[in-house]
């Protein structure tokens, strides 16, 4: 089944989305105490406090903005050299209080989403990406989406406030990962040719996508998209295999927050190659934690 509700494709819906979801993250802060800033996350090392500094500094970045002078970096939340440049971002205000955070992400984020709506650019200009590679702007925009909404549901998960898990950045979240099961289910899942492992999303973002796997002219296996759950072209039997699961428990495994035991999940066929679709389900994370 397409994605219900269905994730924007032009470029005002995903501005939209992208202003919903640090909006999201605002309103969220504005609520805090000032002890909620400092809640632990699913993200070893980060409080709720980091988490939003950690969108001001991608917001920043995207912006081509001079980074913020280096405080010490956190060594549980450094793990990369991605991680490392964005803890960096995170040391650099760990004095400031949670309140000042949030102003500076109100404050940022309106100026930026009247930047953004006026750039001469479409979703296939192609721009520089954060950290000097080449990307489009639509390419760019989907993955600040996809980040900020991870970052929304750690805050969310922090302070027990569930929600959003219907918006728009997450049908965008959800679309991201059904578009990589041919590429996971092959080069992480080690799928054999002849099998097929379908994702049935079952809410609030409905969902149903998955991967079969074929053998290539090279005798190689090659992963193809697979809508049903059944071959489409009505050819070749295939072993199907179906990994049923919520939204939320979604995020939460392709975003590494939670490994596949600490999900709710259900398999229909082979259990050994679902448990390895959605092992490497964190090959997706923004941020891989820890």
């Amino acid at each position: 089944m397409p994605l219900h509700p269905a994730a924007p494709d032009d470029q005002g819906g995903l501005l939209d989305a992208f202003e919903q979801v640090v909006q999201a993250i605002v309103d969220l802060g504005w609520a805090c105490r000032e002890d909620d800033f400092e809640k632990p996350t699913e993200c070893p090392g980060w409080t709720v406090k980091d988490h939003i500094v950690k969108v001001v500094a991608t917001e920043k970045a995207f912006a081509a903005l001079p980074r913020e002078p280096h405080g010490p970096p956190n060594p549980a939340a450094v793990r990369n050299e991605f991680n490392r440049i964005v803890d960096l971002e995170v040391a650099a205000r760990r004095h400031w209080t949670g309140r000042s955070v949030v102003s500076e992400l109100a404050d940022f984020h309106q100026h930026r989403m009247s930047q953004l709506r006026a750039l001469d650019v479409d979703l296939d200009t192609e721009i520089a990406g954060f950290f000097g590679d080449r990307t489009t702007f639509g390419d760019q925009l989907r993955a600040q989406i996809t980040e900020t909404w991870v970052h929304e549901q750690d805050v969310r998960t922090a302070l027990d406030r569930p929600g959003d898990l219907d918006s728009p950045a997450a049908a965008v979240f959800t679309a991201m990962v059904l578009d990589a099961l041919p590429v996971l289910a092959v080069r992480d899942a080690a799928i054999e040719p002849g099998h097929a492992v379908v994702l049935d999303v079952t809410g609030p973002v409905l969902a149903r996508g998955g991967a079969r796997v074929v053998e290539g002219a090279d005798g190689q296996p090659v992963g193809e998209r697979l809508f049903s759950g059944q071959d489409p072209e009505g050819g070749e039997q295939l072993d199907v295999t179906t990994i049923q699961l919520t939204t939320e428990a979604l995020t939460r495994r392709a975003a590494a927050r939670r490994s596949t035991d600490e999900i709710r999940f259900s398999v229909l066929g082979d259990d050994a190659a679902g448990r390895r679709l959605l092992d490497a389900l964190e090959q997706l994370a923004p941020l891989p934690p820890g």
